[in-house]
C-alpha cells in the first residue's frame, strides 16, 4: 500500500508551531509587504491592529517551510521503514485563504494539516490529488489561518 492510499478523510498532520518576532515580521515585510503596520512598531500602535504585526503572507510562508520540512521528514521515516516515501507534485491552487487574526510579535502559531479528500487523477496515471484544509492557530487556541489545498502526490 502507498503512502497516498494511507491517507483518509479526517487524517490531521501536526506541522509543528513557529513564534513570529518583531525582527522576522519587519525583515519579511521590508522585502514583500511594505506596509507601515508590519515595519514599524510605533506606527502600528496608532495603527487599526495596535501594534506590530506579522504580513498575512508571512503567516502563510511559515505554513510552506513547516510543510516541507514534516514531509521531508516523513520521507525519511518511511525510507528508514522500508516503506515507501511520498514523491510530492506541484499544488494546482489553493481556496479559501483567510488570515482570521492579526499575528503579533510574540505570538506562537501551531499548523496543521487535515485531509479532506483523496482521489486518483484522471488526466496524470500514478498520480493522485490530496485535498486539505490547513489551520493555525495561536498560544490561545483562536484561529489565526485557514485555506484548503490540492497538491499531486504520486499514487
Amino acid at each position: 500500500m502507498s503512502w497516498f492510499d494511507e491517507l483518509v478523510p479526517g487524517a490531521v498532520m501536526e506541522l509543528g508551531e513557529h513564534v513570529f518576532t518583531a525582527e522576522e515580521i519587519i525583515t519579511f515585510a521590508t522585502a514583500f509587504d511594505p506596509q507601515p503596520f508590519h515595519l514599524d512598531a510605533e506606527k502600528a500602535r496608532h495603527s487599526l491592529f495596535g501594534g506590530l504585526c506579522a504580513s498575512g503572507w508571512h503567516v502563510t510562508a511559515v505554513f510552506m517551510k513547516l510543510n516541507v520540512a514534516t514531509m521531508n521528514r516523513l520521507a525519511e521515516d518511511r525510507r528508514l521503514a522500508g516503506l515507501d516515501e511520498p514523491q510530492l507534485g506541484p499544488s494546482p491552487g489553493i481556496e479559501k485563504l483567510r488570515w482570521l487574526r492579526p499575528v503579533y510579535a510574540g505570538d506562537r502559531l501551531a499548523y496543521r494539516s487535515t485531509v479532506l479528500a483523496t482521489r486518483h487523477s484522471a488526466s496524470r496515471p500514478g498520480w493522485g490529488i490530496l485535498q486539505s484544509r490547513i489551520d493555525a492557530q495561536d498560544q490561545e487556541g483562536r484561529p489565526a489561518l485557514t485555506f484548503e489545498a490540492s497538491l499531486f502526490l504520486r499514487s
